[in-house]
């Protein structure tokens, strides 16, 4: 979009606004009248050809009515020889002779030309295979359509005596079955040219009276807003100047503008405002002034409180943590000793899974607690056996939840990472895996190499959409609050991956739900 600086520049920009519009309107109008010219010489040539054509067929048909009604009336009184003789001696009789383009032309089946007062010298000759200049048999075709029962019209190129040169032509022929006569006449469509060249005079003429109009109606707009610049801008601009002042002098009094100084009402009104406003942020400045001598120590304050109630905070996570870790064992401790007891005990194994699952909660709260002041440093891991044994520790809990695991392990993958940090990613898609998972559906692990330097892990579930793909990794955030949780879990592989340079894909649909990370199998990016 334009912007103007000034109210020259505005002018300036109306100016060649206007010259473009007009313009436009210039070229639509010429377009539109050409077109419509063209509409108009078409139907002219239409018009012209359909009377044309009407009126030699027309010829030919009452002359072929003549010919039935003489040949009916003298039919054995006469021989068809003379018939015919007296028939060609009414032809020529009826014809204007001084008129070069009233004639009849009739042939026989045969091609054989048997009255033609234009070129005498050619009767008796045969013609059939005389062509125009564009290679058209013209006799063949004439007699050929001539056979049709309302006869037919035939379009050639054929030479002109009165331009001396070729043009364009039409003939209408009819066929006299009794005698094997074909009966036509024809004539020049050129003399369209004519007309078309008087309505492209008319056409001329008009545009020019458009063009004239509109190039008035620029040079009066463009006078226009030249005298709008030269007057009533520079009145603008005397009171823009006006009122510029009247700002540099409320920085040394308290005075409202002189309204004899200004010319425009409008201006007025706005230098009424600005007093209104100079005034409010004068009262508003000692308010802030006043505000700021007691900001600081409040917020020093307020501060120094936050700051405890965080450290609180992580030191009573930090301690909730350790305390959840010697119960959790003990319970651990006596689920092994119960399984050698009592094995195959389906509420010993739920009690597993449900000591396996506070186990997955507290690795995820220990790491979120020591991550920012602990070293993570990076060794080479049997990908392949880690992640077997987390699917063993996952069992019980996926077998309690009515799921299975469909495995597509690569043996001897190898990679450099580190194992607690692996181990929060794997652990956290699993168990997501086992949350949101349909009951009695399959969840797909797959292990495998990309190529050389790149290693794919998946995990694959049949599970509902997950609508909000753009927050899923984000702090808190839980697709179905239903199933429980911190909606921390992602977020913890999201800042894992982010700083080892792993790629996450997520695929989810009304059908499945599929994570994809792509490990590089020696990343030196420091921990």
């Amino acid at each position: 979009m334009i912007k103007a600086k000034s109210l020259y520049h505005l002018i300036l920009y109306s100016i060649i606004f206007i010259i473009i519009l007009t313009s436009s309107f210039t070229f639509i109008i010429i377009d539109n009248a050409f077109d419509e010219f063209q509409e108009k010489i078409e139907t002219i040539r239409t018009s012209f050809q359909e009377r044309k054509k009407e009126t030699i067929k027309k010829e030919i048909e009452k002359t072929l009515s003549f010919i039935t009604y003489y040949h009916d009336k003298h039919n054995g009184l006469k021989s068809e020889k003379e018939i015919q003789n007296d028939i060609l001696v009414a032809l020529e009789l009826m014809r204007n002779v001084k008129d070069i383009n009233d004639y009849l032309f009739i042939y026989k089946d045969n091609g054989t030309l048997i009255y033609y007062p234009i070129l005498t010298s050619a009767v008796g000759e045969n013609r059939l295979e005389v062509t125009d200049s564009s290679g058209k048999k013209v006799i063949k075709e004439i007699i050929n359509i001539s056979k049709k029962p309302k006869g037919g019209y035939v379009e050639y190129i054929w030479y002109k005596p009165k331009i001396k040169k070729d043009a364009l032509k039409i003939s209408y022929a009819l066929s006299y079955e009794p005698w094997k006569w074909t009966i036509g006449t024809g004539l020049y469509l050129d003399d369209i040219e004519d007309i078309v060249k008087e309505k492209k005079l008319e056409y001329d003429e008009k545009i020019s009276n458009y063009i004239l109009q509109i190039l008035s109606l620029t040079i009066m707009l463009v006078l226009y807003s030249i005298f709008i610049y030269k007057n009533a801008t520079i009145l603008i601009v005397n009171d823009v100047k006006e009122i510029g002042k009247y700002f540099k002098e409320t920085q040394k009094n308290d005075m409202r503008i002189n309204q004899n100084r200004l010319i425009f009402g409008e201006f007025k009104v706005i230098a009424n405002y600005a007093y209104d406003a100079m005034h409010n942020i004068k009262d508003k400045y000692h308010m802030i002034e006043e505000l700021n001598t007691h900001l600081e120590e409040k917020v020093n304050h307020q501060t120094k409180e936050l700051t405890n109630l965080i450290d609180s905070q992580k030191q009573f996570l930090k301690n909730s943590v350790h305390e959840v870790n010697t119960p959790l064992s003990i319970i651990r401790t006596n689920i092994d000793l119960l399984k050698m007891h009592t094995p195959n005990n389906k509420y010993i194994s739920n009690i597993e899974s449900g000591t396996k699952i506070i186990q997955y909660i507290y690795d995820d709260l220990s790491y979120l607690i020591k991550k920012d002041r602990v070293e993570y440093p990076k060794e080479y891991i049997s990908f392949t056996e880690f992640l077997n044994e987390r699917l063993d520790f996952f069992h019980g809990i996926a077998t309690a939840n009515d799921l299975f695991f469909v495995l597509n392990i690569d043996e001897d993958i190898y990679i450099k990472f580190n194992k607690t940090e692996l181990q929060r990613v794997i652990d956290n898609n699993i168990s997501n895996a086992i949350k949101y998972s349909y009951i009695k559906s399959p969840i797909y692990i797959k292990l495998n190499y990309l190529d050389d330097e790149t290693i794919k892990f998946s995990v694959k579930t049949n599970s509902d959409e997950i609508k909000s793909k753009d927050y899923i990794f984000n702090d808190f955030y839980r697709e179905n609050d239903s199933r429980g949780g911190f909606g921390l879990g992602l977020k913890i592989v999201k800042e894992i991956c982010d700083k080892n340079l792993v790629i996450i894909e997520l695929d989810s649909n009304d059908k499945h739900t599929k994570f994809t990370y792509r490990f590089k199998i020696n990343e030196n990016t420091a921990s």
